[in-house]
């Protein structure tokens, strides 16, 4: 497969997996205090979401990307 094909598929499974999954979540460290030996951090989750329609829209994409990049006109 050529460099064209890995980029088509690329955001087809990025928007499959958005829908699927609906988001993603990562976790921040807010703050983190030392006092002596003793170290305190404050971690807190963020989740993002991902909105159907973006997702759509990347399959949509990479499967025109897909179905149009082999052509050489």
């Amino acid at each position: 497969m050529n460099r064209t094909r890995y980029t088509a598929i690329a955001p087809i499974v990025a928007g499959a997996l958005a829908l699927v999954y609906g988001g993603f979540s990562y976790v921040k460290d807010t703050h983190t205090t030392k006092i002596g030996p003793i170290e305190l951090s404050v971690k807190e989750r963020e989740t993002v979401n991902v909105p159907v329609w973006a997702s759509v829209g990347a399959i949509v994409i990479g499967g025109l990307m897909l179905v149009l990049g082999g052509r050489k006109g």
